[in-house]
């Protein structure tokens, strides 16, 4: 434990996992390659923990137990100052009303005067409690969040509307199936004590671990009608086709609300691009007076829900930020690979979604045989001689993109195409003439976002029957996608240094295979480009996760050969 709040945990001590899973409750993981983890406790990380019982004591016992040296007083100062700061403000529920109410009368003075808060405050009811206004649940919330005053809430929600589901014990084709015990866990974690104030937080598990699993799950405990939210068309398919398989609801049950279909259905799943879809100036000009510009929102108020699922929540868009602020009587549960937010608003998933309840790392469920062990490759290869001048000249965006598209990538693909005969093959890229080029290299089929959603689902259904052996994919495969089956993965280009669109095409391929095998995943990358600076930045994330990363560099001439190392 160092003075700077990070944390250093030997991989290879014998107290390790032991050392591991404490830490896991109450710090943030930042890093984990081979010999040394390294972990941070941040503001963010001891209010979760606080959230999950894991009180200011219990962090100190453990800090002392597994430290080499003694902890510093300073670090042991925030963690006894942070983990005071949560419940000091509560957010209870009396006679239909809401109220924030603390046993610190000058810290809700504090409250009563902060800017942001204001004007959510109806009147102070006493030097104890403060009265909300309608609706403020989730605002007043959010904004002593970034006051640094997390708040307890104990206000409850409401029942929502019921509806009789069960999980069955064998899917509706007749495979006989049950949660695993760390999918159990994450739904009783999620639960904790039941009653009214049970069942509001996130859930962390790797890509491929089964979180739709675990929503199911959590589906069942509630017993109400649920609302589902998802990252895009196919995976508003793959939850219903899930909810189908695994539980005792019919298709009359289930709606999907998508820009092709608007069904609202005891069990409805949505994308979050038809929620944001903002009205055109047309449909504006002619909307009545203060209507809101973003129509489809009104899908929240449409059901009595009972609970509703954030699929990957760490996609979250602004406007479904703002609604969730004005539904926290309804439970909420949110579902992710990582909390890492390219936006930097964890602290709102935390306020508004609520605090991460579950975790397992994906080392653990990959030694369980629960996600397919992984190798990342980097090969590196030459910009033409022909593009260079223009590479040379070029702005930065378009140099991006010159390197991105470097036709050379091609050779270096069917190279892998053939070594890879045979296996289960995902081609992945950021632009549309790459993909378009690379379908044709390989006479593959090509998926974008201008695909019919009929003929995406033909194509994923023959790829998971073996009957289709490899798919050329846009970013439209980034999230949510599944395909089991697959166990190579090539990525042709990339958004910039984005770590999060690279952990989620590595987790295209990280599901669990039939025969027990592992996962390839490669990366093209142009050498001594700005490309391979972005890509040096990708490349730091997966080690930092603990991946085996090759790189090796390839020239067009002699793509047959293995390459330098």
């Amino acid at each position: 434990m160092q003075s700077d709040h990070t944390l250093l945990l030997e991989v290879a001590n014998p107290h390790f996992e032991a050392a591991r899973d404490d830490l896991l409750g109450f710090a943030e993981l930042v890093r984990s390659p081979e010999h040394v983890h390294t972990y941070r406790l941040t503001p963010l990380s001891l209010w979760n923990a606080s959230a999950a019982g894991v009180g200011a004591e219990a962090v100190l016992a453990a800090l002392d137990r597994w430290s080499k040296f003694p902890t510093p007083d300073n670090v042991r100062a925030t963690v006894t100052d942070q983990a005071r700061r949560f419940g000091r403000i509560q957010l209870v529920a009396e006679d239909g009303a809401l109220y924030l109410a603390s046993e610190d009368p000058l810290l809700l003075e504090e409250v009563w005067r902060l800017r942001g808060v204001r004007p959510h405050l109806a009147q102070r009811t006493g030097p104890r409690r403060i009265r909300l206004e309608p609706f403020a649940r989730g605002h007043v919330k959010q904004a002593l969040l970034k006051a640094g005053h997390p708040v307890l809430d104990r206000a409850g929600y409401t029942r929502g509307a019921p509806l009789a589901l069960e999980l069955r014990e064998a899917t509706a084709e007749g495979e006989a199936w049950a949660l695993r015990a760390y999918q159990l866990d994450a739904v009783q974690a999620w639960w904790g004590a039941g009653g009214p104030a049970g069942g509001s937080g996130v859930v962390v598990l790797p890509c491929g671990a089964g979180k739709t699993l675990v929503g199911l799950g959590a589906m069942c405990r509630i017993g109400a009608q649920t609302l589902i939210l998802c990252a895009n068309t196919t995976s508003v398919h793959q939850w219903m086709r899930e909810t189908l398989l695994r539980t005792t609801l019919g298709p009359e049950d289930i709606g999907e609300y998508t820009g092709a279909a608007k069904d609202i259905s005891p069990v409805t799943v949505a994308t979050y691009q038809i929620l944001t879809h903002r009205r055109r100036r047309r449909e504006a000009d002619a909307a009545e007076p203060g209507a809101d510009e973003y129509p489809h929102l009104r899908l929240f108020q449409e059901r009595d829900w009972g609970l509703v699922i954030y699929d990957e929540v760490h996609l979250l868009p602004a406007p479904v930020f703002r609604i969730t602020a004005d539904i926290q009587a309804r439970r909420r549960l949110g579902l992710t690979a990582t909390l890492l937010r390219e936006d930097g608003r964890e602290e709102d998933v935390f306020a508004l979604i609520g605090p991460k309840k579950f975790e397992v790392p994906w080392r653990v469920l990959e030694g369980q045989g629960w996600i397919a062990s992984a190798v990342c490759h980097e090969w590196r290869i030459t910009l033409p001689a022909e593009l260079r001048p223009a590479y040379a000249v070029a702005e930065p965006a378009e140099r991006f993109r010159l390197a991105a598209e470097n036709p050379a990538k091609l050779e270096m693909l069917r190279e892998l195409a053939a070594r890879h005969a045979g296996d289960r093959l995902l081609v992945i890229g950021h632009y549309l003439n790459q993909v378009r080029a690379a379908a044709l290299a390989l006479g593959a089929p090509l998926i974008t976002g201008a695909t019919p959603q009929r003929e995406r689902d033909r194509l994923f259904a023959d790829f998971r029957a073996g009957t289709l052996g490899t798919i050329v994919v846009s970013r439209v495969a980034n999230f949510a996608l599944d395909l089991p089956e697959a166990n190579v993965a090539i990525e042709l280009s990339g958004l910039y240094g984005s770590r999060q669109e690279e952990a989620q095409r590595l987790g295209r391929i990280l599901r669990p295979k039939s025969d027990g095998g592992g996962a390839s995943f490669y990366a093209l990358v142009t050498r001594d480009t700005v490309e391979q600076d972005y890509a040096h930045k990708r490349q730091l994330f997966l080690t930092e996760q603990g991946y085996r990363y090759i790189i090796r560099h390839a020239e067009p001439a002699a793509l047959g050969q293995a390459g330098g190392a």
